[in-house]
C-alpha cells in the first residue's frame, strides 16, 4: 500500500460515517444521485421552450376536463388502473359528493399529468427520467385527500361518530412507533402467530448447520417417496418459512404430502461479526455443502434444485459452477421469481447507480450489515399507496391494529444484509450485470447459465416489483437447457409463489420451449399462453414427478453434522433477530 492510499484512509472513514449519518435523514437516497437527477430534468426543461408550451398546454386541458369529468357519472371502478385505484382509494359513494369530488378528480389528473408530460423532456437520461418520475410520485402520495382527515369523508364521519376517539388512539400508537424508532424500549404486542407453533410447524431434523445456514429435512409423510430428493434454496433477505407458511399454503409441506423428500436451507441472520461474508460464500456454505450433505444422505440420487429469489439467482450460479465443473448432482433446476439478468430489474434500480451505490456502500460499510429497516424502507418507497400511506390512514387516523396474518408475520420477520456480500450483489449483479455477461466468477472461473442443461421450471409474477416477470423471463436468452417450462402466475412477488391448491382467484399460464424451438419475446408469449385457473403448484408436482425415478421407500433422517447440535425444525437461525 503506498504511503498516500496509507494518509488518505481516515478521511475515507470520515466520509463513511458521514454519508452514514446522511443517510438517516434521507431515507438511504445520496443527496448527489438526487441532485444530479433533478438537475438534469430542470437544465433540459429550461432549455426545451417547445416542451414548457406543451406542459402549460396539456395542464389547461387537463384542467378543464377536471371541471368537465366533475359532472360525468362515476366511473367504473374496472377502468381504473391498479395504480390509480390505490393512489386514491375512492371507493366510499360520499366521494361523488362535493366538495370531495373535486379534491379526487383534480388529484388523480395532476398526478396523471405528472406521470405522463412533466418527466417526458427530451434529452434526459433515462435512469433520471425514472427517478424524477419515481420521487414525483412519491411526493405527490403526500397530497392524495385520502390521506387526510379534513379531505377524506370517510375519516370525517368515523370520527364524528366516535368522538375523536379513533384519532386518540392512533396518536397512542404513532407515539409508540416513534419511541421505537428513537430507540425507546416500548413492548409490542405479542404477534397472533408465531414461528414454531403456528408458522413453519411442518416435522422434520435440522441435520447440519455451518456458519451460515442450517440445513432441514422433513420427515415423509407417505409410505412411499418420489426417488430424487427436493433441495429448496430460499432468499436469505427474509426467513425460510416464506415457504412453510401455515400447514394450509406451505410449499413444503405440500410437497412432502405428494410423496417428496423435502430439505431446506434456513439461512442465518447476520450481525457485524458477519460483515466480510461474500457472495460466494452463500454458494459455498449454502448451495454446495447443502447438496454435499444430501448426497451423504441419499447417496447416488441426483437432487431436484429450487431457488427462490436471491435465492434462486445463487442458485442459478451454483448450478453453472456444477455443469462447468463436470458435476451433474442435479436433476433439474426450479428458480422461483429469480432474475440471472439485471438489465431490466424494474423500480428497484431506482436505487442502484453509481452515485447511490457508492453513498449505501459507505452506510453498510461503516455499519457492517444493511440493516432491516434501511431496506423495509426501500421496498416501502416501491409500494408507498399502501405501505407508507395505507398504514399511515389506518394505523393514525382509524386508530386501527390489524391483526397480521401468517403472511404479513413473516413479513414483518426481516433479516440484515451483510456489507461485503451486498455491496457485491448491488454492483456485480445490478449495476453491472456480471452474471448474465459471463463475467461473475466462482472459484476464479467464470460461470454462464450457458452451460445448464437439465431441465428448468421457471416462474414469475404477474405483479412483482422486485423481479419483473419480464426481467424473469430473460433467462431465455442465456439457457441452452433441454427445456425450460415457464410459469406467469397472478400475484405479487410473495402471494403469486405462496399459490396453494384451492385458493380462490388464483390463475396462471405455463407452455414449455424445447431445445431447438426459436424464441418468442415475452409479449407474444403472453397472449399466445391461454390461462388455467387454479394454483400453479399442481403442474409444477407433476413436473417434478415426471424428471424423476420410480417412487420407493422413503430414506433416513440424515445424522446430525456440523456445529453445535442438531433439533428439530424450524432449528435455531430462524429465531434469529
Amino acid at each position: 500500500m503506498t504511503q498516500e492510499r496509507v494518509e488518505s484512509r481516515p478521511f475515507h472513514e470520515l466520509d463513511s460515517l458521514w454519508h452514514a449519518i446522511q443517510g438517516r435523514w434521507t431515507m438511504n437516497f445520496s443527496p448527489v444521485a438526487t441532485g444530479l437527477a433533478f438537475s438534469d430534468w430542470l437544465l433540459h426543461l429550461a432549455n426545451s421552450p417547445g416542451t414548457q408550451a406543451t406542459l402549460w398546454l396539456r395542464f389547461w386541458e387537463l384542467a378543464a376536463e377536471a371541471l368537465d369529468e366533475r359532472s360525468r357519472p362515476p366511473a367504473d371502478a374496472t377502468e381504473l388502473s391498479d395504480r390509480d385505484r390505490s393512489r386514491c382509494r375512492c371507493d366510499d359513494p360520499a366521494w361523488e359528493s362535493e366538495p370531495y369530488l373535486s379534491m379526487r378528480v383534480i388529484y388523480e389528473k395532476g398526478c396523471r399529468w405528472w406521470e405522463a408530460y412533466a418527466t417526458d423532456v427530451p434529452g434526459m437520461k433515462p435512469r433520471h427520467k425514472a427517478f424524477i418520475s419515481f420521487l414525483g410520485r412519491e411526493m405527490l402520495a403526500f397530497y392524495s385527500p385520502c390521506n387526510h382527515l379534513w379531505t377524506n369523508p370517510e375519516l370525517m364521519r368515523l370520527t364524528a361518530e366516535e368522538g375523536g376517539a379513533n384519532l386518540a388512539r392512533g396518536g397512542l400508537f404513532w407515539t409508540e412507533d416513534m419511541m421505537r424508532l428513537l430507540g425507546w424500549p416500548v413492548p409490542r404486542d405479542e404477534p397472533a402467530l408465531s414461528v414454531g407453533r403456528d408458522l413453519a410447524v411442518t416435522p422434520g431434523e435440522v441435520i447440519y448447520r455451518n456458519r451460515l445456514m442450517e440445513l432441514i429435512q422433513y420427515r415423509p409423510t407417505t409410505g412411499e417417496v418420489v426417488d430424487n430428493p427436493v433441495l429448496i434454496i430460499p432468499a436469505w433477505i427474509m426467513k425460510y418459512y416464506i415457504l412453510d407458511l401455515s400447514p394450509e399454503n406451505s410449499m413444503v409441506k405440500y410437497l412432502v404430502d405428494q410423496g417428496h423428500t423435502v430439505f431446506m436451507v434456513s439461512w442465518k441472520n447476520p450481525g457485524y461479526e458477519d460483515r466480510e461474508t461474500d457472495l460466494e460464500d452463500y454458494i459455498e456454505l449454502g448451495v454446495m455443502e447443502a447438496v454435499d450433505k444430501i448426497e451423504e444422505v441419499i447417496p447416488g440420487k441426483k437432487l431436484h434444485a429450487a431457488g427462490y429469489c436471491l435465492g434462486g439467482t445463487v442458485l442459478a450460479m451454483a448450478a453453472s459452477a456444477m455443469a462447468r465443473d463436470g458435476d451433474d448432482r442435479l436433476k433439474s433446476l426450479t428458480l422461483l421469481a429469480a432474475q440471472t439478468d439485471f438489465s431490466e430489474a424494474g423500480e428497484l434500480m431506482l436505487f442502484i447507480g453509481h452515485a447511490q451505490l457508492s453513498f449505501l456502500e459507505d452506510i453498510i460499510r461503516f455499519q457492517g450489515y444493511l440493516d432491516t429497516g434501511q431496506m423495509a424502507a426501500a421496498f416501502q418507497m416501491l409500494r408507498a399507496y399502501d405501505l407508507i400511506w395505507g398504514t399511515w390512514v389506518t394505523r393514525y387516523l382509524m386508530g386501527r391494529r390489524e391483526p397480521l396474518n401468517d403472511l404479513m408475520t413473516w413479513n414483518a420477520d426481516a433479516t440484515r444484509m451483510p456489507s461485503r456480500m451486498h455491496c457485491r450483489y448491488l454492483r456485480d449483479l445490478f449495476l453491472n450485470n456480471d452474471f448474465s455477461e459471463g463475467r461473475f466468477r466462482v472459484k476464479g472461473r467464470p460461470v454462464v447459465i450457458s452451460d445448464i442443461h437439465e431441465p428448468v421450471f421457471l416462474v414469475a409474477t404477474e405483479q412483482d416489483h422486485v423481479a419483473p416477470w419480464t426481467s424473469v423471463y430473460k433467462f431465455h436468452l442465456s439457457s441452452d437447457a433441454r427445456s425450460v417450462t415457464f410459469v406467469l402466475t397472478r400475484g405479487g412477488h410473495n402471494a403469486g409463489i405462496v399459490s396453494e391448491p384451492g385458493h380462490p382467484g388464483r390463475r396462471y399460464r405455463i407452455a414449455t420451449i424445447r431445445e431447438g424451438d426459436r424464441y418468442m419475446p415475452p409479449g407474444h408469449w403472453y397472449h399466445d399462453t391461454p390461462v388455467k385457473e387454479g394454483s400453479w403448484w399442481i403442474d409444477w408436482q407433476r413436473w417434478l414427478l415426471a424428471g424423476s425415478g420410480k417412487k420407493g421407500t422413503p430414506p433416513p433422517m440424515g445424522r446430525f453434522t456440523g456445529t453445535g447440535e442438531g433439533c428439530p425444525a424450524p432449528g435455531r437461525y430462524v429465531f434469529g433477530t
